[in-house]
């Protein structure tokens, strides 16, 4: 299926610069486009990636299509949002598959007692237990575990493997990627004559709408009260948060974020991966930690911060830079011990 230049740029209300009348065939990555195919830059910066490449068309915002006419010959296609104009004919090139009901499989494990929402989809192997009760048009795939007295609001997925421990809460329009577990005991203990000793979490958690949990990330239940994940939240593959945490609305997550027990954040904060949180930390709103960063106490709120430990972005790159001069401060120090050497020689000789 190819569909001209023109065409595509209708859908996205875009313009065309050069021939509109070229067949496009599908949609490409920039480092890997072809003749055929259709990508986007988001600015002109991105232009030198395309050196030595022959893409069909060109998605870009309008302010660099000058600069794009003077190294690319294939047509463009100004718009407003080129990464948004990119998903629009990706997924008019590669359409999702829709969502078909298949009703609850006779291979499913559903005690008497769960309530089941309309046009619910319950997969071969999953185990449903007493008390539960799931909404609307849900998606309960393969070998998921949802236990004892869990609620999941309307539209959920829950893909293969998914674990609920006990009276866990989902909200509506929740995804939950393969192997993830939610309410698992939280790590604490008592060390008591010599020996640890579990403490007992009565606690739950609870997941507001529109929330994405992604594969084997990890969701502690509070002790008493709730380990609670914001509205809107995006947690990536492999996180852990533990237990009595409380994320704030809209955070985002990358891969191997772990939060220690009790951490706190405001809405709209982002960690890159590997970010590491001491207990009991807050970090303020729209607060931003850089990859790796080591936090061992609050982040105010609107801050950049990165480094173990955390520092404000400006400070850590003073930081970085001091560090990179260390070898030839060394070599320095090294060359005035020398010198005063010298000088003390001279001084005792005379």
């Amino acid at each position: 299926m190819s569909f001209t230049v023109a065409e595509l740029a209708s859908l996205v209300q875009g313009t065309v610069v050069g021939d509109s009348q070229k067949a496009i065939r599908d949609v490409s990555a920039l480092d890997c486009v072809t003749p055929e195919k259709v990508t986007f830059i988001e600015n002109d910066r991105r232009l030198k990636l395309l050196n030595g490449k022959d893409p069909g068309a060109l998605i870009l915002p309008q302010i660099a299509v000058e600069a794009a006419q003077r190294t690319l010959k294939c047509p463009l296609i100004a718009v407003a949002d080129p990464q948004a104009a990119f998903i629009t004919l990706m997924l008019h090139f590669r359409p999702l598959d829709q969502r078909v009901s298949t009703g609850i499989s006779p291979r499913a494990l559903i005690h008497p007692s769960a309530k089941i929402g309309q046009d619910a989809n319950i997969h071969s192997s999953a185990v449903i237990d007493e008390g539960v009760t799931i909404g609307d048009r849900c998606d309960i795939h393969a070998g998921v575990v949802i236990r004892k007295g869990c609620q999941l609001g309307h539209d959920v997925t829950l893909h293969p493997n998914t674990v609920l421990y006990p009276n866990v809460s989902v909200g509506s329009r929740v995804i939950i990627h393969a192997n993830a577990v939610i309410g698992a005991d939280g790590f604490g203990y008592r060390f008591v004559r010599g020996q640890y000793v579990r403490i007992p979490h009565t606690g739950t958690v609870l997941i507001e709408d529109d929330v994405e949990i992604g594969a084997c990330a990890t969701i502690d239940r509070a002790m008493v009260g709730e380990t609670l994940i914001g509205q809107g939240t995006k947690i990536d593959n492999l996180v852990m948060i533990a237990h009595n945490c409380r994320i704030g609305k809209h955070n985002a997550l990358a891969s191997q974020v772990g939060f220690a027990g009790s951490v706190s954040t405001g809405d709209y904060v982002r960690c890159a991966g590997q970010v590491g949180v001491a207990d009991h930390i807050h970090l303020g709103e729209k607060s931003t930690l850089g990859g790796k960063a080591g936090v061992l106490g609050d982040i105010a709120a609107g801050t950049t911060q990165y480094g173990i430990p955390a520092r404000p972005d400006k400070e850590q790159l003073r930081i970085v830079l001091a560090t990179q001069r260390l070898p030839e401060l060394i070599k320095k120090v090294g060359e005035l011990e020398q010198q005063l050497a010298a000088l003390a020689h001279k001084k005792d000789a005379a």
